[in-house]
This record gives C-alpha cells, sequence and structure tokens, in this order.
C-alpha cells in the first residue's frame, strides 16, 4: 500500500531523516517506535506533504512526492497529529463534520463507526471541544480523522498524556479500525502497547531504523528490551 525509499527530510539545514525506507501492507496495522527525537513525527509529516523532502514515497502506485497535503488526503491518507489539533469553539458534531469536508463520502457510515467506536462522543455530541477531558479530545481527534474516509490512518502518539482507561481505549480502539478496514501507521513512545496492537514494527533510533519485525518479535529483542522496556 504505502512504500517508501531512500527518504531523507528535516528542518532547513537540519537533516532528521536519513535514508528511511519501508513498507506498509494494506490492511495491517505498522508502528514506528522509538524515542523523542528519533524522527517519527517527521516521517509522518513528510508522507502526509507538510514538509519537503528527497526520495520517494509511493502510496497505492502512485508518487507523492510534490503533491499538496490536501491532494494527499483526497487520496486517502489521513494523519492525527501528536497534540490532537481539535477545533475547541466547535462541537463534537461540527470537529466531526470538519474531518470529512475533503472526503465526504459515506458521511453516515464513518459517523456510525466513530460514535460505536467511542459512544461518549454521541452522548456529547453538542459539547465544545475545548471543554472535554485530554482523554475525550484524543478520541475525538481520532474519530475526526476516520470521518476522512481514510484508506491508512496515521496515528501520531495517540496515547500521550492519557490516563491508564483512555490508553486502554485507544488501543483497544486500534483493532477495531483495523478490523472495518482500515490500514493503521502507527507513531508510539509507548513501545510496548504499541508493539502489541501491531502486525510488524520498525523502531527508529537518530532519523534511522535499526530494527525491524513482527511485533510480537520485537517484544523479544534483547535490544527491545534493554533499550525501551527497561528489561
Amino acid at each position: 500500500m504505502l512504500e517508501i525509499r531512500n527518504l531523507n527530510a528535516g528542518y532547513g539545514d537540519m537533516t532528521v531523516l536519513k535514508s528511511i525506507s519501508l513498507s506498509v501492507t494494506e490492511g495491517e496495522v505498522l508502528s514506528i517506535a522509538g524515542n523523542n527525537g528519533a524522527g517519527k513525527s517527521t516521517l509522518l509529516k513528510a508522507i502526509s506533504g507538510i514538509i519537503r523532502y528527497s526520495g520517494s514515497i509511493l502510496f497505492l502506485d502512485t508518487e507523492l512526492n510534490g503533491l499538496k497535503p490536501h491532494s494527499i488526503v483526497e487520496k486517502g491518507i489521513v494523519h492525527v497529529p501528536e497534540g490532537r489539533k481539535i477545533f475547541p469553539e466547535m462541537s463534537v458534531s461540527e470537529n466531526l463534520k470538519m474531518g470529512a469536508f475533503l472526503n465526504p463520502r459515506d458521511y453516515r457510515r464513518h459517523l456510525e463507526l466513530a460514535f460505536s467506536l467511542f459512544p461518549r462522543l454521541a452522548e456529547r455530541r453538542n459539547q465544545l471541544g475545548g471543554t472535554m477531558s485530554g482523554g475525550e479530545q484524543q478520541i475525538l481527534a481520532i474519530a475526526r480523522g476516520l470521518m476522512g474516509n481514510p484508506k491508512l490512518l496515521m496515528l501520531d502518539e495517540p496515547s500521550l498524556g492519557l490516563s491508564p482507561l483512555y490508553t486502554e481505549l485507544v488501543f483497544k480502539s486500534i483493532g477495531e479500525i483495523k478490523r472495518s478496514g482500515v490500514t493503521v501507521l502507527l507513531v508510539e513512545q509507548n513501545v510496548c502497547e504499541s508493539l502489541m496492537a501491531s502486525d510488524r514494527g520498525y523502531v527508529m533510533e537518530t532519523g534511522s531504523i535499526v530494527l525491524s519485525g513482527r511485533g510480537s518479535e520485537l517484544l523479544e529483542n534483547p535490544l527491545v528490551k534493554k533499550a525501551y522496556l527497561g528489561i
């Protein structure tokens, strides 16, 4: 589905990503694990067209390099950024409608999926986003992403700063999203939870990929245990 080859990217004169190559297979949950500063969020920004890069990003055999972010969304890639970025002065329902702005197809079906995954959003559909708790805002951000009719949903640090209850809810929803037919690319510092939720994973350090494999295999890797799990 997604094929990245020899990707180099950064900000100004600072190079963050160094010759990254990876692939995402349709129908899977793929995790990108690593510490702060590894380049995980930069990778998602490159895929979304937010930053410029050299190399190749192919999505369903179409080259994305040079496309504007809105064109990439229209092709089926939806990015849920770190920090939620909801519209605080809009209601839950209005935030969800904004998520479907570029891809309004099957709006009702996606709304039903969002509300089935997160019943609290249905209960609070008229509440302003900015008055919700951090966990509620995070599930709203994920639901808004689903409203864009994604083929590939990219989640950047979805459990960051959440309570254990909402962390569990977020990771449970990732499995449900996969079962609905959406491929998921997950970026997380919570290495244990992300690899447990993933079919495959890559581990990044300082802008490079250092390990890859099935999620269960990476959890048993001695380097992952030592560096990320404290074992």
